[in-house]
C-alpha cells in the first residue's frame, strides 16, 4: 500500500540511541544502496507470501494531512488484498498484479462489491498512488530501476546492527516526472522495508509509509484473495 558527487571519501562514526552507525562515502554509498536493493528484490521473490501492517501519512505543503492504516496481504501468484482500518474501516480491496481493474467490498461481511479501473481517481491514494504502485515488490524494484539517479546524485548510507538506512534521489515513483528525495529504512532481519520517506525538492515531506510488522509465508489459501 520508496537519490555522485565528486567529494573526498569520508568515513564517520556517530552514535544514535546508543548504537554505532557508520556513514560510508557517497561513491561507496551508491554501491551499497544498489546491493541492498538487489538483496531486497531476491528476498521478496523468495518468500512470495507475506502480510504486513502499514500506516501511511500524507502531507500537504509539508504538513501532515491524512493518515491511512491498513493491512496488506500478498501471495506469490500476484494476488493482493488490502483491509483498511482508517479512514474507511471495513473496506476491503482485491487486486491481481497486471490487471487493470480492482474490486472493492465496502462491507466485509456483505456480498456487495464494485469494480473500478485502477486508473480511476476514486481508488487512488491521496498522493495519486494506484494500487499496483502500493505493492512492496513494486517499491523495491523502483529503487533498483533508479540506478542512474542513485549513482549521479547525492546519496547516503548508514548501517546499524539490525537496520540499514539509505537516502537517494529519484524521479517520483508514481509518474516518473518530478525529482524527489527518498529515505528508506530496511530490517536486516528479513531485508524488507520498515519505513519509506518521500520528500520534494524543497525537502518537505510528501508521504511517509511505516510497515509495522511482517508475517512471512502465512500460507493463505487462494480463495482468501477472491472477492
Amino acid at each position: 500500500m520508496i537519490k555522485s558527487f565528486s567529494i573526498a571519501t569520508i568515513i564517520a562514526f556517530v552514535f544514535l540511541k546508543g548504537a554505532e552507525i557508520e556513514k560510508v562515502s557517497e561513491d561507496s554509498a551508491a554501491k551499497q544502496i544498489l546491493a541492498v536493493a538487489q538483496k531486497m528484490i531476491s528476498t521478496v521473490k523468495e518468500i512470495g507470501d507475506f502480510i504486513t501492517e502499514a500506516e501511511i501519512n500524507y502531507f500537504k505543503k509539508g504538513k501532515e494531512d491524512k493518515c491511512y492504516r491498513l493491512t496488506y496481504f500478498f501471495n506469490r501468484k500476484g494476488f493482493f488484498r488490502i483491509n483498511l482500518s482508517r479512514p474507511f474501516p471495513g473496506v476491503t480491496v482485491f487486486y491481481k498484479r497486471g490487471e487493470e481493474k480492482l474490486t472493492i467490498k465496502p462491507f466485509r461481511f456483505l456480498p456487495l462489491k464494485f469494480r473500478f479501473s485502477i486508473y480511476s481517481a476514486m481508488v487512488k491514494g491521496p498522493s495519486g498512488q494506484r494500487i499496483d504502485q502500493s505493492d512492496v515488490e513494486y517499491l523495491i524494484e523502483f529503487f533498483y530501476k533508479n540506478i542512474k539517479w542513485i549513482q549521479e546524485r547525492e546519496n547516503e548510507f548508514f548501517e546499524e546492527e539490525n537496520q540499514i538506512e539509505f537516502m537517494f534521489w529519484a524521479l517520483d515513483y508514481l509518474e516518473n516526472k518530478n525529482l524527489e528525495k527518498y529515505r528508506v529504512f530496511v530490517s536486516k532481519k528479513n531485508w524488507l522495508p520498515t519505513r519509506i520517506e518521500r520528500y520534494n525538492l524543497e525537502d518537505k515531506p510528501i508521504e511517509i509509509i511505516i510497515f509495522k510488522k511482517y508475517t512471512i509465508n502465512p500460507h493463505l489459501k487462494d480463495k482468501f484473495f477472491l472477492p
